[in-house]
């Protein structure tokens, strides 16, 4: 029995991706660093992200774990890279949901992502999928936090 076409490219972005990861390695010039693991197997993966004007201006990974992690914090990386805080948190929502077997409106703003749908066949996948993506979300939400918490600082001290 032969591949489709569709798993055939699946399977050649996901190694693309895992073997070449893309914004792959830490810098000194990010405003945010979140380390997330999956213990049920092993994958660790260490995010940062430039936050400027509530926009995601850089990302950047480092980690270790299986094809699908590395593979989804490549493709991550390349989609919120220019996104504001609201929209990349709207694009990790709409992955979640994907993998997960749920529609989601526009699969095509996930970028390769998208190609990885068919990780909602194998449920203890799901969490090596999501990890850098609920890493992203966990970064965003601090950071309109902080944001917050200083604006409201700022508006008593006037």
């Amino acid at each position: 029995m032969g591949l489709s076409r569709l798993d055939m490219l699946y399977r050649q972005v996901v190694l693309d991706h895992s073997s070449s990861p893309r914004h792959f390695g830490l810098s000194e010039e990010m405003t945010h660093e979140l380390e997330l693991n999956n213990p049920t197997c092993g994958d660790v993966i260490t995010l940062q992200l430039k936050i400027a004007d509530n926009r995601v201006v850089d990302a950047r990974f480092a980690g270790s774990g299986c094809s699908i992690s590395m593979a989804s914090a490549s493709m991550m990386t390349e989609v919120v890279i220019g996104k504001t805080e609201k929209e990349a948190l709207a694009l990790a929502e709409d992955f979640s949901q994907l993998v997960q077997g749920n529609e989601v409106a526009d699969i095509k703003s996930l970028g390769d992502a998208g190609l990885l749908k068919g990780v909602s066949k194998f449920p203890a996948r799901i969490k090596c999928a999501t990890l850098a993506w609920k890493a992203l979300e966990k970064g965003i939400i601090e950071q309109v936090a902080a944001t917050t918490v200083e604006q409201s600082h700022c508006e008593e001290k006037e």
